[in-house]
């Protein structure tokens, strides 16, 4: 006899297996023809603003599209049951019949069903971000309007992070502050590699040259006084915000000035000069931020102003996620091999790589360390201090 808890493991597992069954043909259908074929007159029905061309048209897929895939679902759907031997496993088989219902009602044109079961495809401004492990509005914007081999997923977003497909970075306009360091590079090679137009964004006044030689756009701007980039901003998808100083022992006034001016405040400028450019469905769908705060959040680093203004960092970029109005992800890691670091332990070059492929994982929080309690302690700490801010601060 099954008790509580097994009776709804069986039933959310039915569900979740229907859903993988429906992203798995939604992937199936871009890449064998006889199924794109059907599913192509999908992605001719909306406008950008996702209001829909052609009703008929929109009828039409349902029939095509929707109606199949929703058959598919309804078929593997019984495989819980028959696993199980228990009415339980049905769960997935009525989840299943409501879709297909739907799909039939919008393709026969019954009123209001596509307004009430069709919401993922709802006109008007996004007023979330994309979502993390839910579909959302903005999250299948970008499956339709900024890459179809991406963001497959229906309602969980399971399978694209499985495969990596959480975010696409094939045409995106990447740039890179602190280009010219270790992970710098790294990460240029590193985005470059996954099909993203990449900008060094540093300090010197030499263009920024990778190790195959190859020369990378290199814009220079000087600290305090960000705001002069800021046109060169509006044209960048993802900024990512890497550069640093570790004065290491020091603690005289002007070591106290470098660190919070190089490792917070000038991040915390381009951030904010960053978030200004973002104004439509696309801007708030497609641009974010990822910041380079480090394992210093949480743990020692040996060199006190590096932990201190890293932390103030740390804890500006927690505050700003409460409000923003696009996705900044942390990068938290532990020591690497570089200038800022000598007896770092790992390979820049390895931990770039990481980095990229755990943020189109859609990982928020991207930790990458040879030290475990990062990975308990970090999760924690996060989210303690955004709950105090989103409790004890005000947007207005």
């Amino acid at each position: 006899m099954l008790i509580e808890w097994q009776w709804g493991a069986i039933a959310l597992f039915s569900v979740v297996w229907v859903e993988l069954v429906r992203d798995s043909y939604h992937l199936l259908s871009h890449f064998w023809k006889p199924l794109y074929r059907l599913h192509n007159i999908h992605h001719r029905v909306f406008r950008p603003d996702l209001t829909v061309i052609d009703p008929a048209l929109y009828r039409r897929s349902q029939w095509q599209n929707d109606v199949p895939e929703h058959s598919v679902m309804l078929a593997a759907s019984l495989l819980p049951f028959f696993l199980t031997s228990h009415w339980i496993g049905l769960t997935g088989t009525v989840y299943t019949f409501f879709f297909l219902i739907s799909a039939i009602g919008r393709g026969l044109g019954w009123s209001y069903v596509d307004e009430l079961t069709d919401i993922t495809h709802r006109p008007g401004a996004f007023t979330k971000l994309p979502g993390r492990w839910f579909v959302n509005r903005p999250y299948h914007w970008r499956h339709h309007f900024d890459d179809q081999r991406a963001y497959y997923c229906s309602t969980f977003t399971i399978l694209d992070k499985l495969l990596g497909n959480s975010i696409s970075l094939k045409g995106k306009r990447v740039a890179v502050t602190g280009a010219s360091g270790t992970l710098g590079k790294g990460l240029l090679e590193a985005l470059r590699d996954r099909g993203a137009k990449v900008t060094a964004l540093t300090s010197k006044s030499e263009s920024v040259v990778l190790k195959d030689h190859s020369e990378v756009n290199t814009i220079t701007w000087k600290l305090g006084h960000e705001e002069e980039i800021i046109s060169e901003l509006e044209k960048i998808d993802i900024l990512i915000l890497n550069h640093g100083v570790n004065v290491y022992g020091e603690r005289t006034p002007s070591a106290i000035e470098c660190s919070y001016e190089v490792n917070a405040f000038s991040s915390w400028r381009l951030l904010e000069s960053f978030l200004t450019t973002i104004r439509t469905n696309e801007d708030k769908a497609c641009k974010e931020v990822w910041v380079n705060t480090s394992e210093a959040e949480v743990s020692p680093a040996l060199s006190p102003l590096y932990e201190l203004s890293k932390r103030t960092l740390g804890d500006l970029v927690t505050l700003r996620r409460l409000d923003s109005p696009c996705v900044i992800r942390k990068i938290i890691l532990g020591p690497f091999k570089s200038k800022l670091n000598p007896f770092g332990v790992m390979s820049g070059s390895w931990v770039a790589k990481q980095i990229v492929n755990l943020a189109v994982r859609d990982f928020r929080n991207i930790v990458v360390t040879i030290n475990p309690f990062t990975y308990l302690i970090f999760p924690l700490k996060e989210f303690f201090v955004s709950l105090y801010f989103r409790l004890f601060s005000s947007k207005t």
